[in-house]
């Protein structure tokens, strides 16, 4: 995981971080007992900024990072346009993107700055920890999506212990 941290740190994006699966499933993989997954499957590079925020940059972006690391399965998104897709008021930064996904224990980041290793955590590490998903406060009005989302990721088949509510936050 460092040397991925480390890969994107080269790139010297704004407000950059890796969100979303790449901690939350080595965490639950390790409170589980399960073996970590051998391949990347889930590395979301997450970065802020308003002046060159088209699709393509993020491309270019995730193919420096496909040469660097073939072996990632990499996604690039400026979440400085991700509230387009989302119907959301404009983001201010990295931050306040994750304070509008899904679920509380995705809403987590990381980066490596220098010799160290620094968290972008909203609403905490207690749910990841705790195995638990439940919707932030961004999704109060979007509990059909959340629904969803959780249905299709289909996480309790691959952790039986993982707690899941429905309820609005």
């Amino acid at each position: 995981m460092l040397r991925i941290l480390q890969a994107v740190e080269a790139l010297s994006l704004p407000d950059c971080w890796i969100g979303a699966g790449f901690i939350r499933n080595a965490v639950w993989d390790a409170l589980s007992g399960r073996p970590r997954a051998s391949s990347w499957d889930d590395v979301d590079v997450i970065y802020f900024c308003r002046s060159d925020s088209h699709a393509d940059r993020d491309q270019a972006i995730k193919r420096a990072l496909q040469a660097v690391r073939p072996d990632v399965q990499w996604s690039v998104k400026n979440q400085a346009r991700m509230h387009f897709r989302n119907k959301d008021r404009a983001y201010t930064d990295t931050e306040d993107a994750l304070r509008h996904w899904a679920e509380r224990c995705t809403a987590i980041a990381a980066r490596h700055v220098g010799e160290a290793v620094e968290l972008l955590t909203p609403f905490g590490v207690e749910d990841v920890l705790d195995m638990l998903v439940r919707p932030t406060p961004a999704f109060a009005s979007k509990m059909g999506i959340y629904r969803s989302r959780i249905e299709a990721e289909g996480w309790q088949r691959r952790w039986p212990s993982l707690l899941i509510d429905y309820s609005p936050p």
